[in-house]
């Protein structure tokens, strides 16, 4: 995998994993949500089925309370004229009332007559629910609900069903009524439907957003990469060329330097031992010839100097017999020696560099040095190199008279900057009138 690929995943990764965790997070919120408006609305329709539920029980009551009340009337009469008047109630499509002894004997019963006489006592509903049992013991509390099982008429299938009692005290009766809950069932089945399904669409939308964010963030990263890549291609071939051109002008430099200075002095070194010769075969006086071989030897030693310079000019020696603090510290003694200005130095740079950084290092001191001795008018200037993050810093600073507000560097600081940023580092130069000069550079170890 290339690097720009681990810096585009690197860069899409957690926004995946973070709009994954989102999109569950949300989902489960939604999920929850969903549960607890179920919850409230499932409450909701139980609540009214049980005050429907009373509401018929207060009816019935009602419709029977003349018997009860009626003191004159037998009791068997008056048994079986509410036992008449509750079986002939009715309500909704399936409402009806039921009566019971306290014993569990069945007195009424509509839609199975083949219940009434029988004691249901131990009644039991398919999950083993004692129903009789529970609506009496409802009923004996003061009236009460109980849930259970029970068929459901005309289809007599077996459906979940709330009954509401109450206790009539004069024969020691249970009287109810009770409603399906299977419409609540159906009611809550369709709203959880529809729920899911808007939750569910609200998720596609969600994931289909988050790709298509995912998706452009992908395709951003590629321009924004080859963008900056053709821009860091198209600032490489111009670096690369400067330097091509700086490398031909110091090429031609250092030819003009071997043609007209080296080569000048070594032909009149030439001539000049020639004319000596000529003149010893001549017998000419011997302080004439001697005087012929010194300025031959002149010639040499001029042209030896030259030599060390052009040398020096390629890579100072003090580099490799001394070091580089030492060769700065010679720099900077040589130029306040000519100058008169202090120059403040100090250095914490203790790993071994590499020959380019040193030499880059010392051309940057020895241009920052010889622009203050030129045009600063500075009376002190400080040299810092630090050495933190894998990193040589190198500071110049100086109290002069500044260049400008935005200096334009000569050609000595762009052919450093084109050094720096071949061997990858980073230059700067800040100034302000009559407020100094800075350069920063950063070379990397």
């Amino acid at each position: 995998m290339g690097l720009k690929s681990k810096i585009i995943l690197l860069a899409v990764a957690p926004l995946i994993v973070a709009t994954a965790i989102i999109i569950y997070l949300s989902l489960q919120s939604a999920r929850e949500l969903a549960a607890e408006e179920l919850a409230i609305y499932e409450y909701n329709l139980v609540n009214a089925k049980e005050k429907s539920l009373k509401s018929h029980v207060k009816i019935a009551l009602s419709a029977i309370s003349p018997v009860l009340e009626n003191d004159q009337l037998d009791d068997a009469i008056a048994q079986a004229e509410v036992k008449r008047i509750l079986a002939g109630l009715r309500y909704d499509d399936d409402g009806y009332f039921f009566a019971y002894e306290m014993s569990g004997v069945n007195l009424v019963h509509p839609t199975q007559p083949d219940f009434i006489g029988k004691n249901l006592w131990s009644f039991q509903d398919r999950s083993g629910n004692y129903l009789i049992q529970g609506l009496i013991n409802a009923a004996q509390a003061g009236g009460g609900f109980h849930r259970y099982i029970w068929e459901k008429p005309p289809l007599m299938r077996l459906e979940d069903k709330l009954s509401y009692a109450v206790a009539i005290d004069r024969w020691d009766w249970m009287m109810g009524t009770g409603l399906y809950l299977d419409d609540i069932y159906d009611e809550l089945a369709k709203t959880k439907a529809t729920m899911n399904d808007n939750i569910q669409g609200s998720f596609f939308i969600v994931i289909i957003v988050a790709v298509i964010t995912v998706i452009f963030v992908i395709l951003l990263g590629l321009v924004i990469n080859l963008h900056e890549h053709k821009l860091a291609d198209s600032r490489l071939n111009a670096v690369a060329q400067r330097f091509m051109r700086l490398q031909v002008s110091e090429r031609r430099g250092f030819s003009r330097e071997l043609h007209d200075g080296i080569n000048q002095s070594l032909v009149s070194c030439k001539f000049r031992i020639e004319l000596a010769g000529n003149k010893l075969r001549r017998n000419d006086d011997h302080e004439v010839v001697q005087e012929e071989l010194l300025k031959a030897s002149d010639l040499i030693s001029q042209t030896i100097n030259e030599v060390r310079q052009i040398s020096h000019n390629l890579r100072p020696t003090l580099l490799d017999d001394l070091g580089l603090d030492t060769a700065i510290r010679s720099l900077i003694d040589q130029f306040s020696e000519r100058t008169g200005i202090n120059v403040e130095y100090h250095s914490d740079v203790t790993d071994e560099v590499a020959d380019e950084v040193e030499t880059s290092i010392y051309r940057l001191t020895q241009e920052s040095l010889t622009n203050i001795e030129k045009h600063a008018e500075a009376s002190v200037v400080s040299l810092i190199l630090l050495q933190k993050n894998q990193k040589i810093e190198f500071e110049c600073r100086d109290n002069g008279k500044g260049i400008s507000d935005n200096p334009e560097p000569g050609i000595g600081f762009i052919n450093m900057r084109e050094r720096l940023e071949l061997i990858g580092g980073d230059f700067h130069i800040a100034s302000q009138k009559d407020q100094g000069t800075w350069v920063y550079a950063a070379f990397p170890i």
